[in-house]
């Protein structure tokens, strides 16, 4: 710092005094200024504010002393609070902010990462009951891919989600028993393998290096960071801004210490931030549950399954029948890749450069068709002249920027027709596009299905990208004007939502097409099955030895079927064929049903689940919600209830799948209903969303395998589906005679009615079979 002007002490009216070098009426160069409450500061000034490197003593006897910035905390520094509290590293405007180590008054230590004052990104925290966790961070909560050990040695590694286990994991006990499964908020939700004791268990390599590749960034290495520190603080002082301030002595005395201190730190004590509390303070030996009395067979492992932390299902397999079934998953995961039409369009990262071109031409199109004025869709809108075409060089162009990807041609079909269809999907553009075309990417999603098409899933999870066939985007472009019009007249359609349709062309010729869509299993609760069903029985089932937790099932795999309130019933199949009507309408076949489960346990085992300390807590119900109102009833008695809708109780906003009004109920009285999960949360009940029923088991007995224990035959489920696959036209004879063979129709019947036919036997199919009339 150059020394400016000459040295001087300052007296001002309100109590203030500086002594040190002054620049013309400013503080600048080195100075001490005591303010009239006891908060003093010697360092560095520039034109009037703290800028450089100084220490800072508050009254309540909380001192920092590093770097500043414009009369803020900012660069690298240590701060010391009255009660012990200390943090050393980096500050942006008076908070924490990037590589920084703060032990907590009650001896906790976090390291890691921070921004604006939150933990934010991998950092370590070390409990004082001996608890440590090393993992992702978000929000000042743990979030992603982490690592928590506990005192007696029980280790769990896999995703969090605010501070509970959420999503796949490994629990390793310390006397060598494995369980790997799922979580949700805390809790066993759905499919798992328990290894006891002894037995021979799997490598989880593959399994945490898959995990690894969906939590980049998770590895700390802090003292690299701090070792690069001095480097920072050699260079930051001098590169700061230099601000203009006010001349006057007042404003110095008032703006530099008020505002600058007070509305950003503050005089207080500003260590009284919180505390990370251990989400798993209770004994981790209760989270064995009903596993200590598994027998001491090393050559056996449980397949089991659960509901919020009740067990419902196990079935007893060797090690070598669940080594098997994990090999022949892995093997049908590489056939399925190798099917794909455009495996060998980008080479070997292929995907990459596709979801970064698809990331470049999205920004374009929305950023091109948002400002238009809205205005209603003509019939030049589905015209072939209704297109957007931009090439991307990698070196960037007047219109484009610079990218990391090939260079490759954009074409945007009947954009102002997808930008009304958005907009009447209650769809804001900017939150579409950060969701697509934000700094997180997109992520790739396996596809078992028999197209070849590729997938990819927004971080968010609520939209799907799938590439297209030119049959199928022909089929697309064909029916938009009438599918705008259905979904204009019929807002509880449960037909697909498509928010556009693009193009990629390479400078070889190659084409990629492909459909952005709303995400259905996009949800607030977690899916424990889904199903594609179509109402056929040839060629309709899964082999078990290719199910894995997110595996969508078929016909012949549906052992349930669904009982729900008169009222929504009816305003199901309302819809289903009013929908079935339409794609009858565009000659479409060959349609499915997606269906998704979300699973409750029964209410009077509730007591056995495995809750954390703070689960409890988290989730309890406001008094409003707790609970129910004169008039309401109890439908399904174990567990759901139909409460009457109130709009503020219940979160309202659309979702990519969401768009239609709240249903109404025959069981209280014919009015619009939200449906309460006691201890869980309240939800609206739209059409295909949040729907409840009862689900009753229909597979005969002697047909379950004596090593599988189910424990319960009817459970109250959550329903979520929609229609998908619209995009088969009946148009060959090829195809005429392939579904004459799968679906078993009479080929003296088909020539001319296939279409009909096809929604005449979908619709009684989930008539009779899936959601059939309660007696």
């Amino acid at each position: 710092m150059e020394d400016g002007g000459s040295f001087e002490e300052k007296l001002f009216s309100n109590g203030d005094v500086y002594v040190g070098k002054i620049k013309g009426i400013l503080p600048h160069g080195n100075g001490k200024y005591t303010w009239s409450d006891g908060t003093v500061y010697e360092g560095d000034w520039v034109d009037g504010k703290m800028t450089g490197k100084g220490l800072i003593i508050f009254p309540s006897g909380a001192k920092y002393e590093g770097e500043f910035s414009g009369g803020f905390l900012h660069g690298y520094g240590t701060l010391t609070t009255s009660n012990a509290g200390v943090y050393r590293g980096g500050w942006r405007m008076n908070a924490e902010h990037g590589i920084g180590r703060k032990e907590y008054p009650n001896s906790d230590v976090y390291e890691g990462l921070w921004r604006e004052g939150i933990r934010e990104g991998s950092g370590r925290y070390s409990w004082n009951n001996g608890n440590i966790y090393v993992g992702n961070w978000k929000n000042g909560a743990i979030n992603g891919r982490g690592v928590m050990k506990w005192p007696n040695g029980d280790i769990f590694d896999g995703s969090w989600l605010n501070g509970h286990r959420h999503g796949s994991g490994v629990y390793r006990f310390a006397d060598g028993e494995l369980y790997i499964g799922t979580w949700s908020k805390g809790l066993k939700d759905g499919k798992g393998t328990f290894y006891p004791t002894g037995s021979k268990q799997p490598s989880l390599k593959k399994w945490c290096s898959s995990l690894n590749s969906e939590n980049n960034g998770l590895v700390l290495n802090t003292e690299k960071h701090m070792a690069q520190k001095s480097k920072v603080k050699r260079s930051l002082s001098e590169k700061i801004s230099r601000s203009s301030s006010s001349k006057s002595s007042h404003n110095l005395s008032h703006r530099s210490r008020t505002s600058s201190l007070d509305s950003s730190w503050g005089v207080q004590d500003p260590a009284g931030d919180c505390i990370c509390h251990d989400s798993s303070t209770k004994s981790s030996q209760s989270f064995k549950e009903a596993q200590s009395d598994a027998p001491g067979n090393c050559t056996k492992v449980y397949e089991r399954e659960y509901m919020q932390g009740v067990l419902i299902m196990e079935r007893v397999r060797s090690y070598s029948e669940v080594s098997h079934t994990n090999k022949q998953q892995n093997k049908f995961s590489v056939k399925q890749v190798k099917k794909s039409t455009c495996i060998d369009i980008f080479g070997g990262r292929r995907s990459h450069f596709l979801k970064l071109n698809l990331q470049l031409g999205i920004r374009y199109t929305v950023g091109k068709i948002t400002p238009v004025p809205a205005r209603d869709v003509r019939s030049s809108d589905f015209g072939e002249r209704a297109r957007i075409r931009m090439y991307f060089p990698k070196e960037g162009s007047q219109l484009t920027p610079p990218h990391s990807s090939i260079d490759f041609y954009w074409k945007d079909y009947c954009p102002m027709v997808f930008r009304n269809l958005r907009e009447m999907f209650k769809l804001d553009a900017a939150e579409y596009m950060m969701s697509i075309c934000g700094d997180c990417g997109l992520r790739d999603i396996s596809s078992p299905g028999k197209s070849g098409s590729i997938f990819f899933l927004s971080q968010d999870d609520r939209f799907v990208i799938k590439t297209l066939k030119k049959s199928e985007l022909k089929v697309l472009l064909n029916m938009l004007p009438k599918y705008y019009y259905h979904v204009g007249h019929h807002e509880n359609t449960l037909i697909t939502k498509f928010f556009g349709v693009h193009r990629i062309k390479l400078r070889g010729g190659k084409k990629v097409r492909f459909v952005v869509m709303g995400n259905m299993f996009c949800t607030e609760l977690h899916i424990h099955r889904r199903y594609d069903l179509k109402g056929s029985s040839h060629g309709r089932f899964t082999e078990k030895d290719k199910i894995s937790s997110h595996t969508t099932l078929k016909d012949l795999d549906l052992k349930y079927e669904f009982h729900m309130d008169k009222k929504l019933r009816e305003s199901l199949f309302k819809q289903i064929s009013l929908d079935c009507t339409f794609l009858e309408s565009q000659h479409i076949i060959d349609y499915s049903l997606l269906l998704g489960l979300h699973f409750r346990a029964p209410e009077n085992l509730r007591a056995l689940a495995e809750y954390p300390g703070s689960l409890q807590q988290q989730d309890s119900l406001s008094s409003g919600e707790d609970s129910v109102k004169e008039g309401d009833e109890l439908i399904l008695p174990k567990g759901l209830l139909l409460v009457a809708h109130e709009p503020g109780s219940v979160n309202t906003a659309p979702g990519p799948h969401i768009r239609g009004n709240t249903l109404r109920a025959y069981s209280i009285g014919d009015k619009e209903v939200d449906l309460l999960l006691p201890g869980t949360a309240r939800l609206r009940v739209q059409l295909g969303v949040n729907m409840p029923a009862q689900a009753t088991r229909k597979v005969q007995k002697d047909k379950v395998e004596a090593s599988e224990i189910e424990l319960f035959e009817v459970y109250d489920v959550v329903l979520y589906m929609g229609v998908i696959d619209i995009l088969q036209e009946y148009n060959a004879r090829k195809k005429i005679e392939h579904n004459i063979k799968s679906l078993q129709f009479d080929p003296m019947t088909i020539s001319v009615v296939e279409p009909k036919l096809y929604a005449e036997r979908f619709i009684n199919f989930l008539d009779k079979k899936v959601f059939p009339e309660t007696p």
